[in-house]
């Protein structure tokens, strides 16, 4: 049976982490997208396309979907990136939007649900936000790159951060070489 995933893209930097993510999701597992108006405009400023991909797009004005619903089964959610703001609506059960009201729904549910958060430096609001997302029940993963596997290209860098996502959604993948210890 397909896995099926919920995708939500907010107005912070980096979008390109979530085209990275769709490009992925799409060619095994069902996928529901849910992009902000803020995304969409940093998308076109960024020059990341996250149209096109074969899977269900909602309107995030649309609160009747059926993802909003407990009801409606899915493995997980992801939201990539994850603004401060959504952060912030997640964390304190502010569903005044699709993506935060199928955010709250997945906490309640228990499912997965990841926030790759996009900010730098953290203030002690964003880290608060943070820790009550994550006593929630959401993963709090910060688009932080690791370099042990000597990253080439941005796009080596991107891989990174998606890989990390992959793994917590259990989803195989290739993306990146897995750790294997120092060569000392």
């Amino acid at each position: 049976m397909k896995k099926e995933f919920v995708v939500g893209v907010t107005g912070a930097s980096g979008i390109c982490y979530a085209r990275r993510l769709l490009e992925v999701l799409c060619t095994d597992a069902t996928v529901h997208i849910i992009v902000s108006d803020v995304a969409e405009r940093i998308a076109a400023h960024e020059a990341v396309r996250i149209s096109g991909f074969n899977a269900k797009y909602h309107d995030n004005n649309h609160m009747f979907s059926d993802i909003a619903s407990g009801s409606y089964r899915y493995d997980g959610m992801v939201v990539i990136p994850c603004s401060q703001k959504t952060l912030a609506a997640i964390a304190h059960g502010y569903a005044d939007n699709l993506i935060t009201r199928t955010a709250d729904v997945c906490l309640k549910e228990r499912r997965k649900c990841i926030l790759v958060t996009r900010e730098t430096p953290l203030s002690g609001v964003h880290l608060t936000n943070m820790v009550s997302a994550h006593h929630a029940g959401a993963t709090i993963m910060p688009a932080c790159p690791g370099f042990y596997h000597h990253p080439k290209t941005i796009d080596d860098l991107v891989d990174m951060v998606v890989s990390r996502v992959l793994d917590h959604l259990g989803v195989e993948h290739t993306l990146t070489e897995r750790w294997s210890g120092a060569d000392a």
